[in-house]
C-alpha cells in the first residue's frame, strides 16, 4: 500500500498580496511570526478597505498595534516608513498602541502636507487613550495653524480639526474621545470630521497646504501628546465612516487575539 502525504498548508487560504507583503515586513522586523490571529485580522482590513473602495486613497499609513516589537509596529502598511522620535520599546503595547510623553515623542511621517491634491485630502489616527496633558497638542499634523495647515487636535475642551486651512476649525466630540478620529476634505469650500461616530462639517475653503510634513504626536514636529495612538493614515480624500468601521473592527480583533 503506497503512503500518500498531504501537505497541511496545501489548502490553506492566500492571504491579500498587499496584506501578505505587509504581514511578512513585520514578521521580519518582529524576528519571529505573527499569530495567525493577527495576521487573519491584519487580512480583513485591507481585504475590507478593498472592497469599501477606500483602499487606494491611503498613501502613508502604519498599524501601530499587532506586531510583536516597535519595529514591527513602524513598518508601514503604506507608504514611507516613520521617523522614530525617541519612542522607545516599553512605549508599546501591542494591543493598544504607542503612547507619547507629552514632550520629545513623536513620529515623522515622511509624508508631506502638500504630498496629496489641495481639495482631496484626509487624515486619520485611531485613539486607544485619550491625552493628559494642556489642550491644543496635535494628534496629527502639519502646519500648525498657519496658512494650509492640516491637523486634528485636542483643543478648548473639545476635537477639533483643520484641513488645508489655517484659521477657523471644525469642532466634534467634547473629551475625552477614544476611538477613530478623522477628518476630510473633497472639495474646495469645505470639510468635515468624525469623532464619536458623527460628522461635523465647516464651510472654510482651501489654501495651498503647508510645506511640512505631517507628524504624529504632533503638529509642527515639535511639541508632543501623550495619549496613546493605534493606528494612522493620510492620503486622498475617503469615505471617513467606512474607515472608522473597518479600523474599530480592526482593533478589537487585535485585543481579541493577543494573549
Amino acid at each position: 500500500m503506497s503512503i500518500i502525504y498531504i501537505n497541511p498548508y496545501q489548502f490553506a487560504e492566500a492571504y491579500d498580496a498587499d496584506a501578505q507583503s505587509y504581514i511578512t515586513a513585520v514578521e521580519s522586523a518582529d524576528g519571529q511570526a505573527l499569530e495567525v490571529g493577527v495576521k487573519d485580522a491584519i487580512n480583513d482590513f485591507v481585504v475590507g478597505c478593498k472592497a469599501d473602495g477606500i483602499w487606494t486613497a491611503i498613501k502613508a499609513s502604519c498599524i501601530l498595534a499587532g506586531a510583536r516589537t516597535l519595529d514591527g509596529a513602524l513598518v508601514p502598511l503604506v507608504g514611507t516608513a516613520p521617523t522614530n522620535f525617541n519612542f522607545v520599546s516599553a512605549d508599546y503595547n501591542r494591543k493598544t498602541g504607542l503612547v507619547g510623553d507629552g514632550s520629545t515623542k513623536y513620529l515623522d511621517t515622511n509624508r508631506n502636507n502638500n504630498a496629496d491634491p489641495q481639495n482631496s485630502y484626509h487624515l486619520s489616527v485611531f485613539v486607544s487613550q485619550v491625552q493628559s496633558n494642556p489642550p491644543g497638542m496635535a494628534l496629527i499634523g502639519a502646519g500648525g495653524t498657519n496658512t494650509g495647515a492640516s491637523n486634528i487636535s485636542n483643543s478648548l475642551g473639545v476635537i477639533s480639526a483643520r484641513n488645508r486651512n489655517g484659521s477657523t476649525v471644525v469642532q466634534g466630540a467634547a473629551l475625552p474621545v477614544t476611538g477613530f478620529l478623522g477628518t476630510n476634505r473633497d472639495s474646495a469650500t469645505n470639510y468635515t470630521m468624525r469623532s464619536s461616530g458623527q460628522i461635523d462639517t465647516q464651510a472654510t475653503s482651501s489654501e495651498t497646504p503647508a510645506n511640512q510634513n505631517i507628524g504624529v504626536f504632533t503638529r509642527d514636529l515639535t511639541a508632543s501628546s501623550d495619549g496613546r495612538i493605534a493606528f494612522y493614515s493620510i492620503g486622498e480624500a475617503l469615505d471617513l465612516a467606512l474607515l472608522d468601521t473597518r479600523l474599530t473592527t480592526l482593533t478589537s480583533d487585535l485585543a481579541a487575539v493577543i494573549p
